[in-house]
């Protein structure tokens, strides 16, 4: 929300510079971002200047171009080349010197001295348009003949600079979305830290009926969704530009003057907070405005031109024969104020906040209106916008006012009663207010005392303040006024012990890990629980109908909860690909969310939906490169198996207590799933496809690792070790040459050989593969290494052998395995 700094002296007395004021709101809650002096004319009319042209004659290479002599109050006149039709002797003008900055929205360029058509040229006389007091180019700006010669522009125009406040308007203040809302909480302020203020803003008392000649009948058929609606007619407009002073306002805030009627519309809700919307009178068909939904799949077109498909569940504001404009959110075409506008219906209402911002979200819209009536405006605050704007369009557009305002509100909403202990003041805040502190800063928050005891008092909480309900709401907003710097931090620190659980361990294991990837060479990254629904489109393994949709999602690239830690890591990935950052090692812990539509129960909802937590392992580029001591050498799979099975061992799982299986997750063209004994999946790790490296730009390999921490945990719970000796008696190594079909794995091998020896066998690796025309068709050769080890005693040749034969004679049996 930009706040203009004299804007707001209008509503509040005070002396305070731009940085108090800034300081000031910050303390309260209304916490300032930026603060920026600003013109309301970008540049502040630097180098520009009233001049006087000497003479005027035709150029001698150009139809129309004219050479003038111009005097600037300098001494000698600048000879300066003018194309404009209207340019003549002895007339005042605006003239840009030499080094001036001009501007055409964002693009700035700078007056030189030039030649055009072989004259040379020192400076520019300026129109409206080009130096940003006013929208015409017909031709230069004519001054009165008393404007005096020399006179810079900015004086000359009275242009004076501001200061812009950025306020950071969170979600809960939607009363400070106004200059009228901030000037309350500074109010406040200056009240409790003892300063003289008042606060005043204009009265109603110019509101006047001029006629009864343009009536307008409402109904409102929804007063679920619209709870006031209140409207009046104004006859007789002349469209055309602001005066000033309007202008000079929107311009400093950011906004864009348009004409006086619309310029007035965001005026009074830049002001008050209470957003309106302008119809030209004689589009709305039969005199009638009806509020109301419309059927399903209704087409609309809105102002800019595209077309909607209004909902059941969209509050349409219509006339007696088709909508006119989404309520709160987006006028209609052809019912806006055109240059051609005569007569208009002022429009004030108050809409349901929900009603509003699932309607915005529909259709992806967004506007300053819908803004402000999704967090809930002031419903007493909507006539006396609605009479402030008329009294501007009688003012700024000679309009009349050709109606009784109709203020259709079907059932009041009572402000909210809250009673306040002291005593539950002094617990919370954890300090004691004088009594009397308390009861003055809630009256300067305009909160009215209905009773007052010894104990506390009953408060009337005003209506704009939407999000005060409850005692602990009010001791919030008397704490921000009476200053949380003013209440000293205790000297005592009360706790009380708590049994460290399961949660604690997942995280501490959590952190060890952290600990020893980034020690790996790793980069930590956090991405947003919120992604995109498109990216599970078309899979299997994380299909679409298994995400946790978002209801009323901010936009389709956050539209649903992430399955896998996958696509976050991905964007990180081609973020700092795209910034030559190629040679990349992230991981990243987080929760992921799945739905199973086959356990949906209307009596359990929840019983369908399910939260996890994950750790996840991306590699790309290099492992390493630019080394004089190794060769460049591009990261591969066995790598990053290499780390994952480094954080195995460090959490404690031992290899007897996983299986390891080929993967059919089709994010990988080849993966490796872990498993528990009992075919829960532990892990998923593997080469990502290139077809969905393509959708992220990417060319290189990406390696990726996600582990379950959440069965993880389960698997090590009962595995606590204290610690290991190391053992006192020798392992024995024995290697086997395995003839197997080309369709065996190694994790078969594996397994067969832990389930039959299951106490002495500590490690089972693969150290080579061979496949060759030397081998029967169909067949590949497995080298594999045995580790066998008995921490009691030393090993026999004859127990060995056992072991060994044994081994032997179930890969036989299992695999139909031969020795080489």
């Amino acid at each position: 929300m930009n706040i203009s700094y004299k804007w707001l002296k209008e509503y509040v007395d005070f002396d305070l510079t731009a940085q108090q004021v800034a300081d000031a709101l910050t303390s309260t809650g209304l916490e300032v971002d930026a603060l920026e002096e600003v013109q309301s004319i970008k540049g502040g009319l630097k180098g520009l200047y009233v001049g006087k042209v000497l003479t005027c004659e035709a150029h001698p290479n150009s139809d129309h171009l004219h050479v003038t002599t111009v005097d600037l109050g300098k001494g000698e006149p600048s000879q300066i080349v003018c194309g404009a039709p209207n340019v003549a002797a002895g007339q005042k003008v605006i003239v840009a010197d030499l080094g001036c900055v001009l501007y055409d929205g964002d693009k700035e360029f700078v007056i030189k001295k030039s030649k055009l058509r072989g004259v040379e040229s020192n400076g520019m006389i300026c129109a409206e348009d080009e130096i940003g007091v006013g929208t015409s180019h017909d031709g230069i700006i004519v001054l009165p003949e008393d404007a005096v010669v020399g006179t810079p522009a900015a004086e000359y125009y009275n242009l004076e600079s501001d200061w812009l406040i950025e306020v950071d308007i969170t979600a809960n203040r939607a009363d400070g979305l106004s200059h009228w809302g901030v000037a309350r909480d500074l109010y406040a302020w200056l009240k409790s830290n003892g300063y003289e203020t008042k606060m005043h803003r204009p009265d109603c008392s110019k509101f006047t009926v001029d006629n009864h000649n343009l009536p307008i009948e409402v109904k409102i058929e929804n007063t679920e969704a619209c709870k006031r609606y209140a409207c009046v007619s104004i006859s007789d407009c002349e469209v055309k530009e602001s005066p000033d002073w309007l202008k000079n306002k929107l311009n400093t805030i950011g906004l864009r003057p348009i004409n006086n009627i619309v310029d007035i519309t965001n005026y009074v809700m830049m002001a008050y907070g209470q957003p309106l919307h302008t119809f030209d009178a004689d589009m709305v068909k039969g005199h009638q405005i009806v509020v109301k939904t419309m059927p399903e799949g209704t087409p609309f077109q809105t102002l800019d031109g595209e077309e909607h498909k209004l909902s059941d569940r969209d509050l349409a504001i219509c006339n007696a024969e088709e909508p006119m404009c989404i309520a709160g959110v987006f006028g209609g075409k052809g019912s806006g104020t055109y240059e051609t506008t005569k007569n208009v219906v002022l429009e004030s209402a108050y809409f349901h906040p929900t009603w509003i911002r699932k309607s915005a979200r529909r259709h992806g819209l967004s506007t300053d209106a819908s803004f402000r009536f999704e967090r809930g405006v002031d419903p007493n605050g909507t006539i006396y916008a609605l009479q402030q704007a008329a009294i501007l369009c009688k003012e700024l557009a000679g309009g009349k006012v050709s109606m009784e305002i109709v203020d259709v509100y079907p059932e009041k909403m009572e402000n909210a009663v809250v009673d306040l202990s002291y005593q539950y003041v002094h617990d919370l805040v954890g300090k004691e207010i004088p009594t009397d502190k308390i009861k003055a800063i809630c009256e300067s928050l305009e909160m009215k005392v209905l009773e007052e005891t010894a104990e506390g008092l009953k408060l009337e909480i005003p209506a704009y303040r939407v999000d005060v309900t409850r005692p602990c709401d009010v001791v919030e907003d008397i704490l921000r006024i009476y200053g949380y710097n003013n209440v000293e931090i205790p000297t005592q620190l009360k706790s009380s012990l708590v049994i460290k659980g399961d949660e604690d361990q997942k995280h501490k294991l959590a952190n060890i890990v952290s600990e020893q990837l980034v020690g790996e060479g790793f980069n930590e990254i956090l991405n947003n629980s919120l992604t995109k629904g498109a990216y599970y489109e078309g899979r299997n393994a994380y299909a679409a109908e298994n995400c946790v949709k978002i209801m009323n999602p901010l936009s389709t690239d956050l539209n649903v909860m992430r399955q896998t830690l996958l696509f976050g890591g991905l964007e990180s990935v081609q973020h700092n690909v795209n910034r030559k950052r190629a040679n990349l090692r992230f991981f990243e812990f987080g929760n992921v969310y799945t739905f199973d539509p086959e356990k949906a129960n209307l009596d359990d909802p929840m019983q369908a939906y399910k939260e996890q937590y994950h750790a996840a392992l991306w590699i790309t580029g290099k492992r390493v490169e630019g080394s004089w001591a190794h060769a460049n050498e591009e990261s591969s799979f066995y790598e990053l198996s290499a780390y994952v099975e480094n954080i195995l061992r460090r959490i404690g799982v031992k290899p007897g207590m996983i299986v390891r299986k080929k993967s059919e997750n089709d994010i990988f063209s080849a993966g490796l799933t872990i498993e528990n004994r009992g075919g829960k999946k532990l892990i998923e790790m593997g080469i990502i496809t290139k077809k969905l490296l393509k959708q992220f730009g990417l060319d290189a390999p990406v390696f990726y690792a996600e582990l379950n921490w959440t069965a993880l945990m389960k698997v090590i719970k009962k595995n606590e070790v204290l610690y290991t000796e190391v053992p006192k008696f020798p392992a024995v190594s024995r290697d086997l040459a395995l003839l197997v079909d080309n369709s065996v794995e190694f994790a078969q091998i594996e397994q067969i050989a832990r389930a039959t020896e299951k106490k002495l066998l500590k490690k089972v690796e693969l150290f080579d593969v061979y496949e060759g025309d030397k081998l029967p068709a169909g067949k590949k050769s497995y080298a594999v290494n045995f580790i066998l080890q008995d921490e009691e005693k030393t090993m026999g040749d004859k127990q060995i052998e056992a072991i060994m034969n044994k081994l032997i004679a179930q890969l036989k049996k299992q695999l139909n395995a031969e020795l080489r």
